[in-house]
Formats: structure tokens, C-alpha cells, sequence
């Protein structure tokens, strides 16, 4: 982003997108937001003040790690975890409701939001490199591939990963430990979990994100620039 800041801060209508994440998130339970620091951690404490919860990833190895780290912080009794990520400022109230509405009514393992777009042309031209979902064939999701690992039949695939989740608790702790750094970028991915889950055969529901605003997740001071326009 050509900045100083951790990516959490930057300014989006003057207001730093993990802002915009914690007015969405209000009121959905009764807990404070569980907030997950490392780089720059004092400068995002200091942003948000008593807002949240800070947990701190000591050392950057991924996101699962990320999620990992959260775990003393969440409690044994918790029973449904959403993670999301704090530069997608622009996931709706509407999105993540309708997620944990799904969630709690039927029992998944994991419940992920997804988005169908037309092309990947114009200002869609960033979500090219999201993970594909793949479905069987009476329709229900079986599977995630990474962009990079895609065939170039499953590139043309027009439905996207957004990567809101919401897991089963207990069966998120069993299996996070499994995670392995066995990627080019040799990090703990949260990702991997949804490719666990199938290969354990675990059911996951999806729900549908119409607004594809809500995916952007902005990686340079152009696309920033670019989702001011938008918005």
C-alpha cells in the first residue's frame, strides 16, 4: 500500500477499513470482536481502543495460524466462530447475518460465503485470483481450489471463495493442529481447513453474496483508489 501503516489502518473514506469491519460486526453477539495483531500491533491497539479483543500472532505464519492464536481467547463454550478478514471492508451486516442464519439452522461444519460473477473484466479484474468452488453433481460444494493450483477448466469457473467463514468449533479445533506449511508461501492457510473438511467428507453450506463489492480486497494504493470510486 506505500505506507507506514499496517494494511487494518488504511483510510477508506477516511475511515480505516477495519472500521468499517467492526461497525458491520456490532451487535452480532454479545461478545466483543476477537481482533488478531502482530505487525504494527500497538498502532491498531491504540486505533480501536477498548472496541475489541487483541490477540497477538507473535510470529506472521498464515492464517490459520492467525485463527489458531485466537483460540484460549475464544473459550472452551463457544460453538460457532466467524473469521473474516480485516481488509475486506466492505462485507455487509446482510452477508454475514444471512452466514450465521445458515450456520446455525443446519449444522455444517463450515459455512462459507461465495460470489458468481460475469466476467473478470474492468474493476473484477482482482477477484481472477480467488479460489474456485467446486460442486458435485447435485450441487453441493465439495471442494476449493486455489487459482494457482486451477486447471484451466476450473479457471472458467465464475463462482468465487470470499473467504467469510463460519465454523463448527469443535471440529475447527480438532483439526487446525493438521495444517500444514507445505505451500510456496509456507504459511498455515485457513483455506487448507475447507479442503480437510471435504476430504473428511464434511458438510459445508455456502451462501450466496450478490454485491461483489463486498469481496474487494484492495492491494495497492490504485486499487484503493479505484473502491473509493466504486463505493
Amino acid at each position: 500500500m506505500k505506507s507506514e501503516l499496517p494494511k487494518a489502518l488504511t483510510l477508506l473514506r477516511g475511515e480505516p477499513m477495519i472500521k468499517h469491519l467492526l461497525h458491520t460486526v456490532e451487535g452480532l453477539t454479545n461478545e466483543k470482536p476477537i481482533v488478531v495483531v502482530g505487525h504494527q500491533a500497538d498502532l491498531v491497539k491504540k486505533e480501536l481502543a477498548n472496541s475489541c479483543e487483541y490477540v497477538l500472532q507473535a510470529e506472521q505464519l498464515g492464517t490459520g495460524h492467525a485463527v489458531l492464536s485466537a483460540k484460549n481467547a475464544l473459550g472452551q463454550e463457544t460453538e460457532t466462530i466467524l473469521v473474516i478478514y480485516a481488509d475486506q471492508p466492505l462485507v455487509s451486516r446482510e452477508t454475514l447475518e444471512n452466514l450465521l442464519t445458515v450456520h446455525l439452522a443446519k449444522h455444517p461444519t463450515i459455512t462459507l460465503a461465495t460470489l458468481t460473477v460475469s466476467d473478470f473484466a474492468e474493476w473484477r479484474t482482482g477477484l481472477e485470483h480467488f479460489g474456485r468452488i467446486l460442486r458435485d453433481q447435485n450441487g453441493q460444494a465439495e471442494n476449493i481450489v486455489e487459482f494457482r493450483n486451477a486447471s484451466e477448466a476450473e479457471k472458467k469457473i465464475k463462482e468465487l471463495n470470499l473467504a467469510f467463514y463460519a465454523f463448527d468449533a469443535r471440529w475447527l479445533w480438532q483439526n487446525i493442529d493438521k495444517l500444514t506449511r507445505d505451500n510456496t508461501q509456507q504459511e498455515y492457510l485457513l483455506t487448507d481447513l475447507i479442503h480437510l473438511a471435504c476430504a473428511q467428507k464434511e458438510r459445508i453450506e455456502t451462501v450466496s453474496v450478490a454485491n461483489p463489492l463486498e469481496a474487494l480486497q484492495p492491494n495497492s494504493r490504485e486499487e484503493l483508489e479505484m473502491l473509493e470510486k466504486l463505493i
